[in-house]
């Protein structure tokens, strides 16, 4: 299992931000928004990029998209779909 976080910004700015929160996970960088934009998470309507999170198999087949993201809850809800899923634990 491998998981990640994608955002807009610099390489750069993403890897200050990481070292800042001291994240064990790599911050992926999509300053010309065209991975963005495949996921149809930025669109000609809302240039900031919509927190939605894809869980995609091994198979790369998405899973399931969770559009509704809390901040004070979503690594538990991560835990709860990834177990409703069948994804192994982490070792």
């Amino acid at each position: 299992m491998a998981y990640f976080t994608a955002s807009c910004d610099t390489a750069e700015l993403n890897k200050q931000f990481a070292e800042s929160l001291g994240l064990d996970y790599p911050i992926l960088s999509d300053p010309s928004r065209e991975v963005a934009t495949k996921y149809e998470v930025v669109n000609a309507t809302r240039n900031v990029p919509m927190r939605y999170t894809f869980f995609i198999g091994a198979d790369g087949k998405i899973l399931h998209i969770e559009t509704m993201v809390k901040s004070g809850s979503h690594g538990a809800d991560i835990a709860a779909k990834l177990k409703e899923l069948n994804v192994p634990l982490k070792k």
